[in-house]
């Protein structure tokens, strides 16, 4: 074999494509001698640093966080909780807790199980705090971040219990923020409409509701409640798309809670009305009546009556009550709105000052 012409043939194989490597690279500094440039050398050695250095990131907030994070069992669902205080108090969802009031919560770091009683549970805002018995050695509460700091991009890890694997972690980023979800009832849920909730790529799988949504400055700045549903997919989540009710949230329900066994400042804007959703001549939702409108609620005041039916709040088209509970959730208790509605068969209007849940 002619060694040297195997060489050149190679070698001949090989030019096209250092040219093309060059030719993508241009801003690693490729030159027409042909020489190996060091900055190449040097973002291919920086890669694997930067990924042992996220790795470490995450690593570093499991270690500083799940401490926080317990697996709350009750009679008829099985959650996550986080540790809000060195009292003992847990907040978790209402929907964790159900109509229990006594519960089996274990750490996510291992250990027996302690005994936990209800404090109180929030389900308009899906929230709920319980009290440990007492509070067992290594758990230690969880550091909320700011809510409002909080945007796209930002890297999260979900600690929780999914499908009751105590102390699961799965990543992903902020992908959106400001969200309004309601949550439907046939799936264990409220029937609560959530304003402002921070929608994640971290797997939320059932389990993972009430645990911990963290940044990596290890603070909690949600708490995973649930997860898109796909009608396509015959009702099953749609993977990627996840929401928790934002720290502040958290906090605002929680203090309250903890201070006077119960909400007393909720802080939501409501109508004060009982309504139904109702439907127009071929079957489609097309507005909601009023059963109820107490004389001394928001509606009542403006001078709606039982029977009207409310076809619009401000600029948003009402056609149930799910469309009406998500008009409302951003707004506040005190904010006037021009409710839009139908008495018999005119159309009117009347200027509402909002009242409170």
């Amino acid at each position: 074999m002619d060694v040297s012409r195997t060489y050149v043939r190679a070698l001949r194989r090989l030019l096209p494509l250092t040219a093309a490597a060059c030719a993508v690279a241009l801003v690693g500094g490729c030159s027409s001698g042909g020489a190996t440039p060091a900055p190449e050398r040097s973002t291919q050695a920086a890669a694997p640093l930067a990924a042992n250095e996220l790795q470490d990131d995450y690593q570093a907030v499991i270690k500083n966080v799940l401490p926080s994070v317990v697996q709350i069992e009750a009679s008829q669902s099985l959650g996550s909780g986080v540790v809000y205080d060195d009292k003992g108090h847990i907040v978790t969802n209402a929907h964790v807790v159900g109509r229990d009031t006594s519960f089996q919560v274990s750490a996510a770091t291992g250990g027996q199980s302690v005994t936990a009683r209800l404090v109180s549970a929030y389900p308009e805002q899906d929230l709920a705090v319980i009290k440990l018995a007492s509070l067992p050695q290594g758990l230690k509460p969880a550091r909320f971040g700011d809510s409002a700091a909080v945007d796209m991009g930002q890297i999260v890890l979900a600690m929780g219990s999914p499908l009751g694997l105590s102390g699961s972690v799965t990543q992903g980023i902020v992908s959106a923020t400001g969200r309004t979800v309601s949550e439907g009832q046939n799936g264990g849920g409220t029937g609560a409409t959530i304003a402002n909730m921070v929608q994640t790529s971290a797997a939320i799988n059932p389990g993972n509701s009430g645990g911990a949504l963290v940044n990596l400055d290890s603070e909690v700045i949600g708490i995973p409640t649930l997860a898109a549903i796909d009608p396509e997919m015959g009702g099953g989540s749609a993977p990627g798309i996840g929401f928790a009710i934002p720290a502040s949230m958290v906090r605002t329900i929680a203090d309250q809670i903890i201070k006077d066994g119960k909400v007393t400042d909720s802080g939501r804007a409501a109508l004060n009305i009982t309504g139904r959703t109702v439907l127009d001549d071929d079957y489609e939702p097309a507005g909601v009546a009023v059963v109820e409108a107490p004389a001394n609620g928001a509606a009542g005041k403006a001078g709606l009556e039982p029977g009207d039916v409310i076809t619009r709040l401000g600029d948003t088209d009402i056609t149930t009550i799910t469309s009406l509970s998500e008009a409302l959730a951003p707004l506040q208790p005190g904010d006037e709105v021009t409710v839009t509605y139908v008495r018999g068969t005119a159309t009117k209007k009347a200027q509402v000052t909002l009242g409170e849940i």
